[in-house]
């Protein structure tokens, strides 16, 4: 089943391959951003007599050195036959792109994470005919976050290593650092890593820290049920609801003015009855939208009506 860990794994190492570092510094390579990182199909199924399928698959051409394909699979449990699968997608995209394969391991237990290492043998008697040993980047392979600093120079990295470290005694320290961190990036920018952290945490206590945390940033990423999600479209539905009556436009403006309201009270922002009375009041559309586009970053309720 692919979870939210195996999705963010995914989407972090194809848009943001200096995540690698760790790899790259630990075999010798030059640096990702120094290689050319291209996305191939993770798809390793022949026939279909079973569905075979690699979480992530990189083609990696170093800017002095051989190609090689990178094999990325995010495990967060002990799995049984994952040893024989593993030694499947290697041989597979090994024979099928004639390059060498590097499988990497994601994990955020520790014990996962020994035992991802292997090796996995096929082996008859004393003779191993094949040895697969994944290079596992997990809690004691991915540097732990120190500083907010490294939050905002690192973004991706960052990112990664609360995720890896989710498990860790010291989770809510390294969330508080993402959250004052990403308090330094535009919008757009904060919108991004925060909802790709909370996906990637999925259903933990970290997740819940961060739910918490994430008020102080900004977030809304449609169809993932993050917490500013959930503020505006319960914001959304009952103005719609209350406006229904009026007309398909009412509506939709009431639900915008319940939106904006939502969200100031889901970041923790205390919103005054003038407050209330002023957007409801409200009956132009576009300055409703501008509101609704502040609500998401002020830091007091009064700044949501600045230059009017």
């Amino acid at each position: 089943m692919v979870t939210s860990t195996h999705e963010t794994s995914h989407r972090i190492f194809q848009d943001h391959p200096e995540v690698l570092a760790p790899v790259f510094q630990a075999l010798g390579l030059e640096p990702p951003a120094k290689a050319e990182i291209e996305a191939i199909t993770p798809d390793a199924t022949e026939l279909k007599p079973l569905e075979r399928r690699v979480d992530t698959v990189l083609k990696v051409v170093p800017s002095d050195g051989d190609a090689f394909l990178l094999a990325i699979e995010a495990q967060t449990k002990r799995a049984p036959d994952k040893g024989v699968n593993w030694a499947y997608y290697v041989s597979y995209l090994h024979a099928k792109f004639e390059l060498p394969v590097l499988l990497v391991a994601v994990c955020r237990h520790r014990s996962t994470a020994t035992w991802a290492a292997g090796p996995f043998e096929c082996r008859v008697g004393p003779w191993a005919t094949q040895v697969t040993r994944p290079f596992v980047l997990g809690p004691d392979t991915v540097p732990r976050i120190t500083d907010e600093a490294m939050v905002a120079r690192e973004p991706a990295l960052a990112t990664f290593s609360a995720i890896v470290h989710s498990q860790s005694e010291q989770s809510d320290a390294i969330l508080n650092l993402m959250a004052r961190g990403m308090r330094s990036f535009d919008k757009a920018t904060a919108l991004y890593w925060s909802e790709l952290l909370e996906i990637g945490l999925e259903n933990t206590p970290a997740r819940d820290t961060w739910r918490e945390l994430e008020k102080m940033v900004v977030t809304f990423f449609p169809g993932r049920g993050t917490v500013f999600e959930e503020a505006y479209l319960d914001g959304k539905a009952k103005g719609e609801a209350e406006g229904k009556a009026r007309g398909e436009a009412e509506g939709e403006l009431a639900g915008k003015k319940q939106a904006v309201l939502r969200v100031l009270e889901a970041r923790g922002l205390a919103v005054s009855d003038d407050v209330r009375e002023r957007v409801g009041a409200c009956a132009d559309s576009e300055v409703i939208d501008s509101w609704l586009d502040r609500s998401v970053a002020v830091e007091r309720v009064e700044d949501l009506f600045d230059g009017e």
